[in-house]
């Protein structure tokens, strides 16, 4: 059994890292290079930087901050944020990333995921889809442009779509639970584990340690991202990591 990854999220706006409730009303957390440098030292598996005003701003991600924070860190870096050709993805591996997120870029055209896979390899090409649950279809949508724009696509199918493109690997943010606290969506993500023979990376909603073992027990998720929990120091990655191996889940 492959161990189980805790991967905390850096949301970058304008060189700062901020964080929301169902991404909105942002508030400064801090530096992110001085961040990044703390959870390798807590002993974090992977970390996700998000330029997440770089689609809408109609910019690229910044190269330079980039570059800050892979010299702090020895861990694998996912960045997203901006992507929209081949090159950038190019550009961003360069700057330190190992993997490279794309979200509205591959709504507008999903064959950049495929460009991507076959020059880069499909573990460098992470799919980002941020969901919202809509009750009176009783069904996910996928949202783009940092959770502002609704498209027409239904998630679950999406995430088939995005995989059979050339995806290596899915970060799936719940809208809905985002900066919640109140747990990730089991539903979705069983619903996704069922779909998909890719990894899934869960996004949105942890609150405390039972959150964490809930959503890797009951949903089977390769990895739990958080950020509002790891920020102000309610938890740190190894008070998650040292819960978990007491409940039985394989983790590093």
């Amino acid at each position: 059994m492959l161990a189980k990854r805790i991967i905390p999220c850096l949301d970058v706006d304008d060189g700062r890292v901020k964080k929301g409730v169902n991404f909105v009303n942002l508030t400064d957390v801090g530096d992110p290079v001085q961040i990044a440098a703390e959870y390798q030292k807590q002993g974090a598996d992977e970390l996700v930087f998000l330029d997440i005003t770089a689609t809408n701003e109609k910019r690229k991600t910044m190269i330079d901050v980039v570059e800050e924070v892979s010299k702090q860190i020895f861990m694998p870096l996912t960045i997203g944020g901006g992507v929209s050709s081949v090159e950038d993805i190019q550009n961003l591996l360069r700057a330190g990333a190992d993997k490279v997120a794309i979200n509205s870029a591959a709504v507008v055209n999903p064959d950049l995921i495929t460009e991507g896979a076959q020059k880069f390899g499909n573990q460098c090409i992470v799919v980002a889809i941020d969901v919202k649950f809509d009750p009176e279809s009783n069904q996910y949508f996928v949202y783009t442009h940092g959770g502002k724009q609704k498209t027409e696509l239904e998630a679950i199918s999406w995430a088939k779509e995005v995989v059979a493109k050339g995806a290596g690997e899915l970060l799936v943010t719940s809208m809905d639970k985002d900066g919640t606290k109140d747990g990730f969506n089991i539903d979705l993500y069983q619903k996704l584990d069922a779909a998909v023979n890719v990894p899934i990376i869960a996004s949105g909603g942890a609150g405390d340690l039972a959150d964490f073992n809930e959503v890797f027990q009951k949903a089977n998720v390769d990895g739990a991202l958080a950020a509002s929990v790891f920020h102000f120091g309610e938890l740190t990655i190894s008070d998650v990591k040292k819960y978990l191996k007491q409940e039985g889940v394989v983790v590093r």
